[in-house]
């Protein structure tokens, strides 16, 4: 876990990023990349948002917990995706890695200097927030307009293009993340599943494994 900006870690690696800037990316020089495990914390929700941070492989999940207890997951992040941009000076939601994670944490302080005299840099870092902005407003209209199943249709799909697979894949999230997620229940995840590979839509070799057999039809099921 990330505490007063400084990069605490017991059997994480932790080592300098080399210096690399890819075009219409941030600046990852003096950022450092940090291994975490399973289910390991990144940040916690309500922490000093001191950072941004960036995927390098692995998945990494976020999510809140809301005043009644629950869980709800806000998103999955996949390599070359940030996470972590905050308006405000805390963060929002928690981050954790999803079967173990790489990512670069870059200094917020030091991103916004570098903002403040390259133009490029805070145009950079406002078309991220941009987007991190649509997504949640497409996950807040899917939770509100879609059924079970075109909600993890639309889920399947979307993990399927941002992992760039092509008909197979392995979901590193469990059921239960799939369910807070689409703010379903498990049982209702678990059957949608079952009842789209009985119609020949997918088919699930393993647990996690999923093989989109009809993807035209399942794109069709979200419009």
């Amino acid at each position: 876990m990330l505490e007063n900006t400084q990069i605490v870690t017991a059997a994480n690696a932790v080592f300098p990023m080399p210096s690399m800037v890819l075009e219409g990316d941030l600046p990852l020089d003096g950022g450092q990349v940090v291994r975490f495990g399973r289910d390991e914390e990144i940040f916690g929700q309500g922490e000093r948002a001191d950072c941004v941070f960036k995927v390098i492989s692995g998945w990494v999940r976020t999510y809140r917990i809301l005043r009644d207890g629950r869980r709800q997951v806000e998103g999955f992040h996949v390599a070359g995706e940030y996470f972590g941009i905050e308006a405000g000076a805390a963060h929002r939601a928690s981050a954790e890695a999803l079967g173990g994670a790489t990512v670069v944490v870059m200094r917020r302080s030091t991103l916004n200097e570098l903002a403040a005299r390259q133009s490029d840099i805070a145009a950079t870092l406002f078309r991220l927030a941009v987007q991190g902005l649509q997504r949640s407003q497409e996950h807040v209209a899917m939770l509100s307009h879609k059924s079970a199943v075109e909600r993890v249709a639309g889920f399947l799909l979307d993990m399927a293009e941002r992992a760039d697979a092509g008909r197979g894949f392995e979901l590193p999230m469990t059921r239960q993340d799939i369910a807070d997620y689409l703010s379903l229940t498990i049982e209702t995840v678990s059957r949608t599943l079952s009842q789209l590979q009985a119609n020949g839509l997918i088919d699930i070799p393993r647990s996690r494994n999923i093989v989109l057999r009809e993807r035209e039809a399942l794109a069709d099921m979200c419009e």
